[in-house]
């Protein structure tokens, strides 16, 4: 166990913009902990070798996040592992599968992405930050909460409403946090992916993007990486921005600019 090095938690971090963000979080030097839904025996182990080839300690935990009950263990047992906590990145969610009119969305939908997006994400961040409340700082380290949205918390899309409802109240649970936290030393931040090239997208089928890249309708134009995500997010935990909390960081290539006609 090496206490000195910091520790960060990362739902969802099996694959695509979570596994971003663990890599470049160990890049940073902390040590890692991924929290996914599926048991370590199902899961690819060329993706545990990748963060262990960077020279951190690592675990992996099989959780549901919507399972509140679970929560408060599987934090005790990260601390009792690693001797502290550092910082949460709450990437777990799903997306809208199968993409639904508005007018059809049924309420079995509605209230799944409901459980994971946003009331699993809420009561874990509550479970961390009052745990690093109880707890010492360490060699004064920079302790963060980092909640993972999506441009569907501003940009519209009637076919993925449970997921844009979702992914808005992200946010302002993010500023919820950040405004309590903020005179104990804990920082809040929101992630807002653009378009990005993972397993989720590529799961919806055939989309628009390529065509509104090649129409110049995203400035930088190119699909999103999961490393893009993944620096964001470890410039963030690693105290890079002292003087920001609450606030939405879009990594989305210049999407959410409005140009004039």
């Amino acid at each position: 166990m090496t206490i000195s090095r910091p520790t960060a938690i990362v739902t969802g971090g099996k694959q695509g913009l979570g596994l971003g963000t663990a890599l470049a979080l160990a890049d940073r030097g902390f040590n890692i902990v991924i929290v996914d839904l599926e048991p370590a025996s199902e899961i690819d182990p060329g993706v545990f070798n990748a963060i262990k080839l960077k020279g951190v300690e690592f675990e992996y935990y099989q959780l549901d996040i919507a399972d509140l009950s679970a929560h408060d263990s599987l934090l005790e047992s990260v601390q009792h592992r690693f001797g502290r906590l550092d910082c949460l990145v709450n990437n777990a969610g799903i997306a809208a599968r199968p993409l639904t009119d508005v007018l059809d969305l049924s309420p079995e939908a509605f209230d799944r992405a409901v459980d994971i997006n946003l009331r699993g994400t809420f009561f874990l961040t509550q479970a961390f930050a009052n745990r690093l409340l109880a707890s010492p700082t360490i060699d004064n380290a920079y302790r963060s909460i980092i909640i993972v949205s999506s441009i569907a918390a501003e940009m519209v899309n009637i076919d993925r409403a449970q997921y844009c409802v979702t992914k808005s109240a992200l946010s302002m649970v993010t500023k919820l946090f950040a405004q309590r936290l903020g005179r104990e030393g804990i920082f809040v931040h929101e992630i807002r992916p653009g378009f990005m090239q993972t397993a989720m997208i590529a799961s919806a089928g055939k989309t628009p993007v390529d065509e509104w890249i090649a129409d110049g309708r995203v400035p930088v134009p190119r699909w999103g990486q999961p490393e893009d995500v993944g620096v964001a997010i470890a410039t963030l935990a690693s105290g890079d921005m002292p003087y920001m909390t609450g606030q939405p960081l879009w990594v989305a290539g210049g999407l959410n600019l409005s140009p004039a006609p």
